[in-house]
């Protein structure tokens, strides 16, 4: 028995102003349009609409409205509309519901109720437009204290470091989960603009090796692409053990979107799923992280920083603890809302933390443990603006990864498609058909933009603390205050309410 779910969008044509000129037809990826020849009429399938207004944005009449569907279940707040919906699915199918892009319910966004200091008449504002503003950081391992031979040069013998230009990386995008001209995108911005992209956990495909300087290679569980011109090629080297999108499970690209091209990337057969293992098995312990951590280091010479990617979890702050004791050089953190190409619906919505209170608790442990030096902070999962970044850097991160908001400049409407390959913006796909639909001359000047004007704004915003360096404010929660927090929150946070 088949039961029909109402669509979730209307989509609306003006007849007077349509053309019929076909271009939804051509634009759409999931079958909502077709021309019927004989009526020489565009009609149109709500049901299969998913919201994501190519055909709207693409009609040169404007004759395409997409409104959400007002045929609604009698409310009720525990039996909602996506639950009855997802009960109705799993009836059907028997499996598990896939969901790409990251956590879309209610918990709360700390960055929303933390504001900024300013300064006023005692601590003078600077102009960033006429007084130099420095927002270069760098990321690794510092030593605990510098020594001085007699003429002055530096004794003491540094880990390798990056510096990054702006505090802004691209999150792991592999390719197979986005378009290969996605991360051309992505690789050109961030050489241009002297920070970091990250190849994801599948492989660094051949035509990207010219900006493998300003590239992290993953080494992930499925160890997908990795051999020894990958690790060599990398400016950073991360091992992934997990992310905020499926905490405590493996990655998982569908067969669909293992193409020729990809299969060859990630060196496995074409069409098959690409899982990734739920545990890295030659990790059970920090021994054997430890282990690992220097294999990457002896293979690549001591030249590169290694980092550790989690999952913000309740003891973030202990597995922090022992991943800088293990030898990490980055500690990187991944929130709940964080982004992702497919994952487990009910694993999305209900595993994990805010990074916000994982970045708290993980930069307050280091700290009381006297090992804060030796590796940098890096976050991710929902940073959507450059308020979110200066409030990060302020509760202790060196620096943060953007993974949706990259793909939002890029085009992306959220519509939470990504692993059907279908995306009618050509960013999470491998069809190449769709994925010439992101040009990478103007996906890397729209990214390099948004870098740009997010530099613009951090700087304002530090010239208003009357702060000249993005160093000086990591770590300064004096500068943050909370608004519509409990006494709980700010405490772990490690912030004044406004107005103490």
């Amino acid at each position: 028995m088949k039961t029909y779910l109402p669509s979730k969008f209307v989509v609306e044509r003006d007849a007077e102003r349509c053309i019929q000129c076909q271009a939804c037809v051509s634009q759409c990826s999931f079958d909502v349009h077709a021309y019927d020849a004989d009526y020489n009429e565009v009609t149109s399938q709500g049901e299969n609409c998913v919201g994501c207004h190519r055909c709207a944005v693409f009609c040169p009449s404007g004759a395409i409205t997409i409104k959400r569907n007002p045929l609604d279940y009698r409310d009720n707040y525990n039996w909602r509309s996506e639950i009855i919906e997802d009960i109705i699915k799993q009836a059907e199918t028997g499996g598990v519901l896939l969901t790409g892009m990251g956590n879309d319910k209610g918990q709360r966004i700390y960055w929303d109720h933390l504001v900024l200091n300013a300064s006023q008449v005692t601590n003078p504002s600077i102009d960033p437009l006429r007084e130099p503003m420095e927002l270069a950081t760098y990321l690794g391992s510092k030593p605990d204290k510098v020594e001085l031979d007699s003429d002055n040069n530096l004794k003491t013998e540094m880990p390798p470091q990056v510096k990054l230009e702006v505090p802004v990386m691209f999150s792991a995008m592999s390719y197979g989960a986005v378009s290969l001209n996605v991360q051309q995108s992505l690789a050109r911005a961030a050489t241009e603009m002297g920070t970091l992209w990250n190849t994801g956990e599948g492989g660094l495909h051949p035509r990207l090796y010219q900006y493998a300087d300003h590239a992290i290679v993953q080494v992930a569980s499925g160890r997908f692409g990795v051999h020894p011109g990958y690790l060599d090629a990398a400016r950073v080297v991360e091992i992934k053990i997990g992310q905020g999108a499926k905490p405590g499970i493996g990655g998982h690209l569908p067969g669909e979107k293992v193409s020729a091209d990809v299969s060859l990337t990630r060196m496995i057969p074409e069409g098959t799923d690409a899982l990734s293992p739920a545990p890295q098995h030659d990790i059970y312990s920090i021994e054997d992280l430890a282990q690992l951590v220097y294999a990457i280091k002896e293979a690549t010479n001591y030249t590169k920083p290694v980092s550790v990617k989690i999952a913000a979890v309740h003891n973030s702050a202990a597995i922090a603890s022992g991943m800088v004791r293990a030898g990490a050089d980055i500690v990187v953190l991944d929130g709940l809302r964080g982004a992702t190409g497919a994952a487990p619906k009910v694993i999305r919505d209900n595993v994990g933390i805010p990074v916000e209170m994982a970045l708290a608790s993980v930069d307050n442990r280091l700290r009381q443990e006297g090992i804060r030096n030796r590796a940098s902070i890096v976050i991710s999962g929902g940073i959507r603006n450059s308020g979110d970044v200066i409030k990060a850097i302020a509760l202790g991160a060196d620096a943060v990864n953007i993974g949706a908001a990259a793909l939002v400049a890029l085009g992306c409407t959220i519509c939470q498609q990504c692993h059907t390959g279908r995306c009618a913006w050509g960013i999470c796909t491998s069809d190449a058909r769709l994925s010439k639909r992101v040009n990478p001359d103007i996906g890397a000047r729209r990214l390099a933009n948004l870098l740009r004007g997010w530099s613009l704004e951090i700087k304002d915003m530090l010239g208003g603390m009357g702060i000249n360096a993005v160093e000086s404010l990591r770590g300064n929660r004096l500068q943050l205050r909370g608004v519509g927090l409990t006494d709980t929150e700010l405490d772990i946070l490690g912030v004044r309410m406004v107005g103490c």
